[in-house]
């Protein structure tokens, strides 16, 4: 990649974020209630190869999102702060995003369909959660990242090339969106190529989302397990 070109990702991808917070916050801080929803990745924690851009950017947002909501805290705002880390997303973004590989780009398996990222934007939006993560996948990069960086830095070596790319030769000369949008005349739609290998639910996602029912239940599943213990001892 070219300095032109880093600097071009960093604009969109962090600044981006930016702008579009501070334009949201000009109208919730007054109100003194809102929830800013902040479309974060896997990649915000663990940077990939072939990907140092964008995944670069996605550690900046994350930096931002901390900093903001404390900020929110300290002045006792009203205004809420969600960030939502996702996994790879089957979006045309592949199809259309500048590459140099030998081969075509596609999201590091495994993936999910759009639907999975948008039900947890829209149950987020009604719901207080400072962080959720999306896709077993993505718990796993993060978490992985905190207990083994190391390992994680070898396998990745050793993997993260060929799980991006796929079969037939990427087209030098193909247009690519990273100046310029190419879906003004025609709207893409919001799925890509890999129907056929997406996922289109998760069941991580729903056990976050229902992760207090969960705990309940646990402890009566418990508490019914301690009472048969002790009625077979007396």
């Amino acid at each position: 990649m070219t300095a032109e070109e880093f600097k071009r990702v960093t604009e969109v991808t962090y600044l981006g974020y930016v702008y579009g917070t501070l334009a949201a916050l000009r109208r919730m801080l007054p109100r003194n209630r809102g929830i800013v929803i902040q479309v974060g990745s896997a990649l915000a924690y663990r940077g990939i190869p072939l990907q140092s851009a964008y995944c670069a950017a996605k550690h900046a947002v994350q930096g931002f999102v901390d900093s903001l909501r404390c900020e929110l805290l300290h002045d006792h705002s009203g205004v809420r702060v969600t960030m939502i880390q996702m996994p790879a997303l089957n979006t045309p973004q592949f199809g259309w995003v500048k590459s140099r590989l030998p081969r075509k780009a596609r999201p590091m398996p495994p993936i999910f369909q759009p639907e999975v990222a948008a039900r947890a934007v829209v149950w987020a939006s009604h719901n207080s959660r400072r962080e959720m993560f999306v896709g077993m996948p993505t718990v796993e990069a993060i978490i992985g990242d905190r207990i083994i960086p190391n390992l994680l830095d070898h396998y990745l070596a050793r993997n993260g090339y060929d799980s991006q790319q796929h079969d037939g030769a990427e087209k030098r000369d193909r247009p690519n969106n990273l100046f310029e949008p190419l879906d003004m005349q025609r709207d893409h739609g919001a799925h890509g190529d890999f129907d056929q290998q997406a996922f289109g639910r998760s069941l991580q996602l729903w056990a976050s989302q229902n992760r207090a029912w969960l705990f309940l239940g646990a402890i009566a599943l418990g508490a019914v397990a301690l009472a048969g213990a002790l009625s077979r001892n007396e």
